[in-house]
């Protein structure tokens, strides 16, 4: 890999990319999405069958040499890019600043991001890549997903990982070991707040409720749970509970194989949705050539871009969410670039 490359220092993180297939024939095509996700104005936006859709991360701009951004100019980025085109703007959830690691996302809290997110923008999902569910209790974060999807009219994806920084662990005395079973005993809780009237819930990490205590506000309809990072979890358990899932670090000749899997070991109607991020570092000649390292950074022009992309939607994938920190070139100019660009050659389908 050439020295150039910018990216954060994965080697810090404990994340698991293996990968069991499955071989089988069956397709997306054969699949459905539900009628309550498919009149989900979030999800029908981000997941459309037979297409792949591109999002965006925050900062939604470059930043190459910091790890921590400067934000000032997020709430105007992120009216363009719903201005222009783009299926949804992403935020994640990075409590603490790890040197080793290089990379602090936005900086700002998730939560807090996604208010002002909200209040600038129209149509374009929002979502977050994600919270880290095992860090956080299911209560704050069934009404803090409640009230964006309220606030913005049902264009909330509420994304959750499991974590993969051990160092954040003990900050908030969390058994890092644990977190596969913590992160899917979250979901089941926080899966039961968004849905039920007055919940009664047992768990094992988290109390009890007894029917006496409601979650307001109620979302506008069903909120999308999306798996993000492989969270520790069996693909079976990924096929048949998460509405969607996003990765990274995936080896596009294996993007077929993932989405045959996630439909052989799902409950053979519905779709479940495949997408990925990747790191790119945007040429300022659209056609210029497009080359990838280490299966997650594109450098390139964006019409070579979207042309790849827009192969990997014919093996299944759904959604790319975009990571700009490598590019040099001024945000709204890579973000006209992207659309003039790359967009139109996605939309062909």
């Amino acid at each position: 890999m050439p020295d150039d490359i910018n990216l954060p220092r994965f080697s810090v993180l404990s994340s698991d990319n293996s990968l069991p297939y499955v071989d089988a024939p069956t397709g997306a095509a054969a699949l459905g999405t539900p009628a309550d996700l498919a009149a989900q104005p979030a999800f029908s936006r981000v997941f459309q069958p037979g297409r792949v859709t591109l999002g965006l991360v925050a900062p939604f701009k470059g930043y190459p040499d910091t790890a921590v951004p400067d934000v000032q100019d997020m709430g105007d980025l992120a009216q363009l890019a719903d201005e222009l085109g783009f299926a949804a703007l992403w935020v994640r959830d990075v409590p603490f600043l790890e040197p080793a690691f290089g990379d602090a996302g936005q900086g700002l809290d998730v939560m807090v991001t996604l208010g002002l997110l909200a209040a600038r923008t129209q149509r374009i999902a929002l979502g977050t890549a994600g919270l880290v569910a095992p860090l956080r209790l299911p209560a704050h974060m069934a009404k803090a997903a409640a009230s964006v999807d309220r606030l913005t009219g049902g264009r909330f994806l509420l994304g959750l990982s499991s974590g993969d920084r051990p160092a954040e662990y003990p900050a908030f005395g969390a058994k890092f070991e644990r977190r596969a079973e913590i992160f899917r005993e979250n979901w089941r809780v926080l899966k039961e707040l968004l849905v039920q009237n007055f919940p009664r819930v047992e768990s094992k990490f988290y109390g009890r409720l007894d029917g006496t205590l409601d979650t307001v506000p109620k979302p506008c309809g069903r909120v999308p749970m999306i798996a993000v990072g492989r969270a520790r979890q069996e693909l079976s358990w990924l096929a048949q509970e998460s509405d969607a899932w996003i990765w990274h670090g995936v080896n596009p000749q294996d993007t077929g194989r993932i989405v045959q899997t996630l439909a052989a070991l799902g409950d053979g109607k519905t779709w479940r949705p495949f997408g990925y991020a990747n790191f790119i570092e945007l040429d300022e000649n659209p056609d210029a050539p497009m080359q990838m390292f280490r299966n997650i950074y594109l450098r390139g022009g964006s019409r070579n871009m979207a042309r790849f992309w827009r192969q990997q939607a014919a093996q299944g994938l759904a959604h790319v969410v975009v990571n700009l920190k490598p590019t040099r070139r001024p945000p709204e100019e890579a973000l006209r670039d992207l659309a003039h660009h790359a967009l139109p050659i996605l939309e062909q389908g």
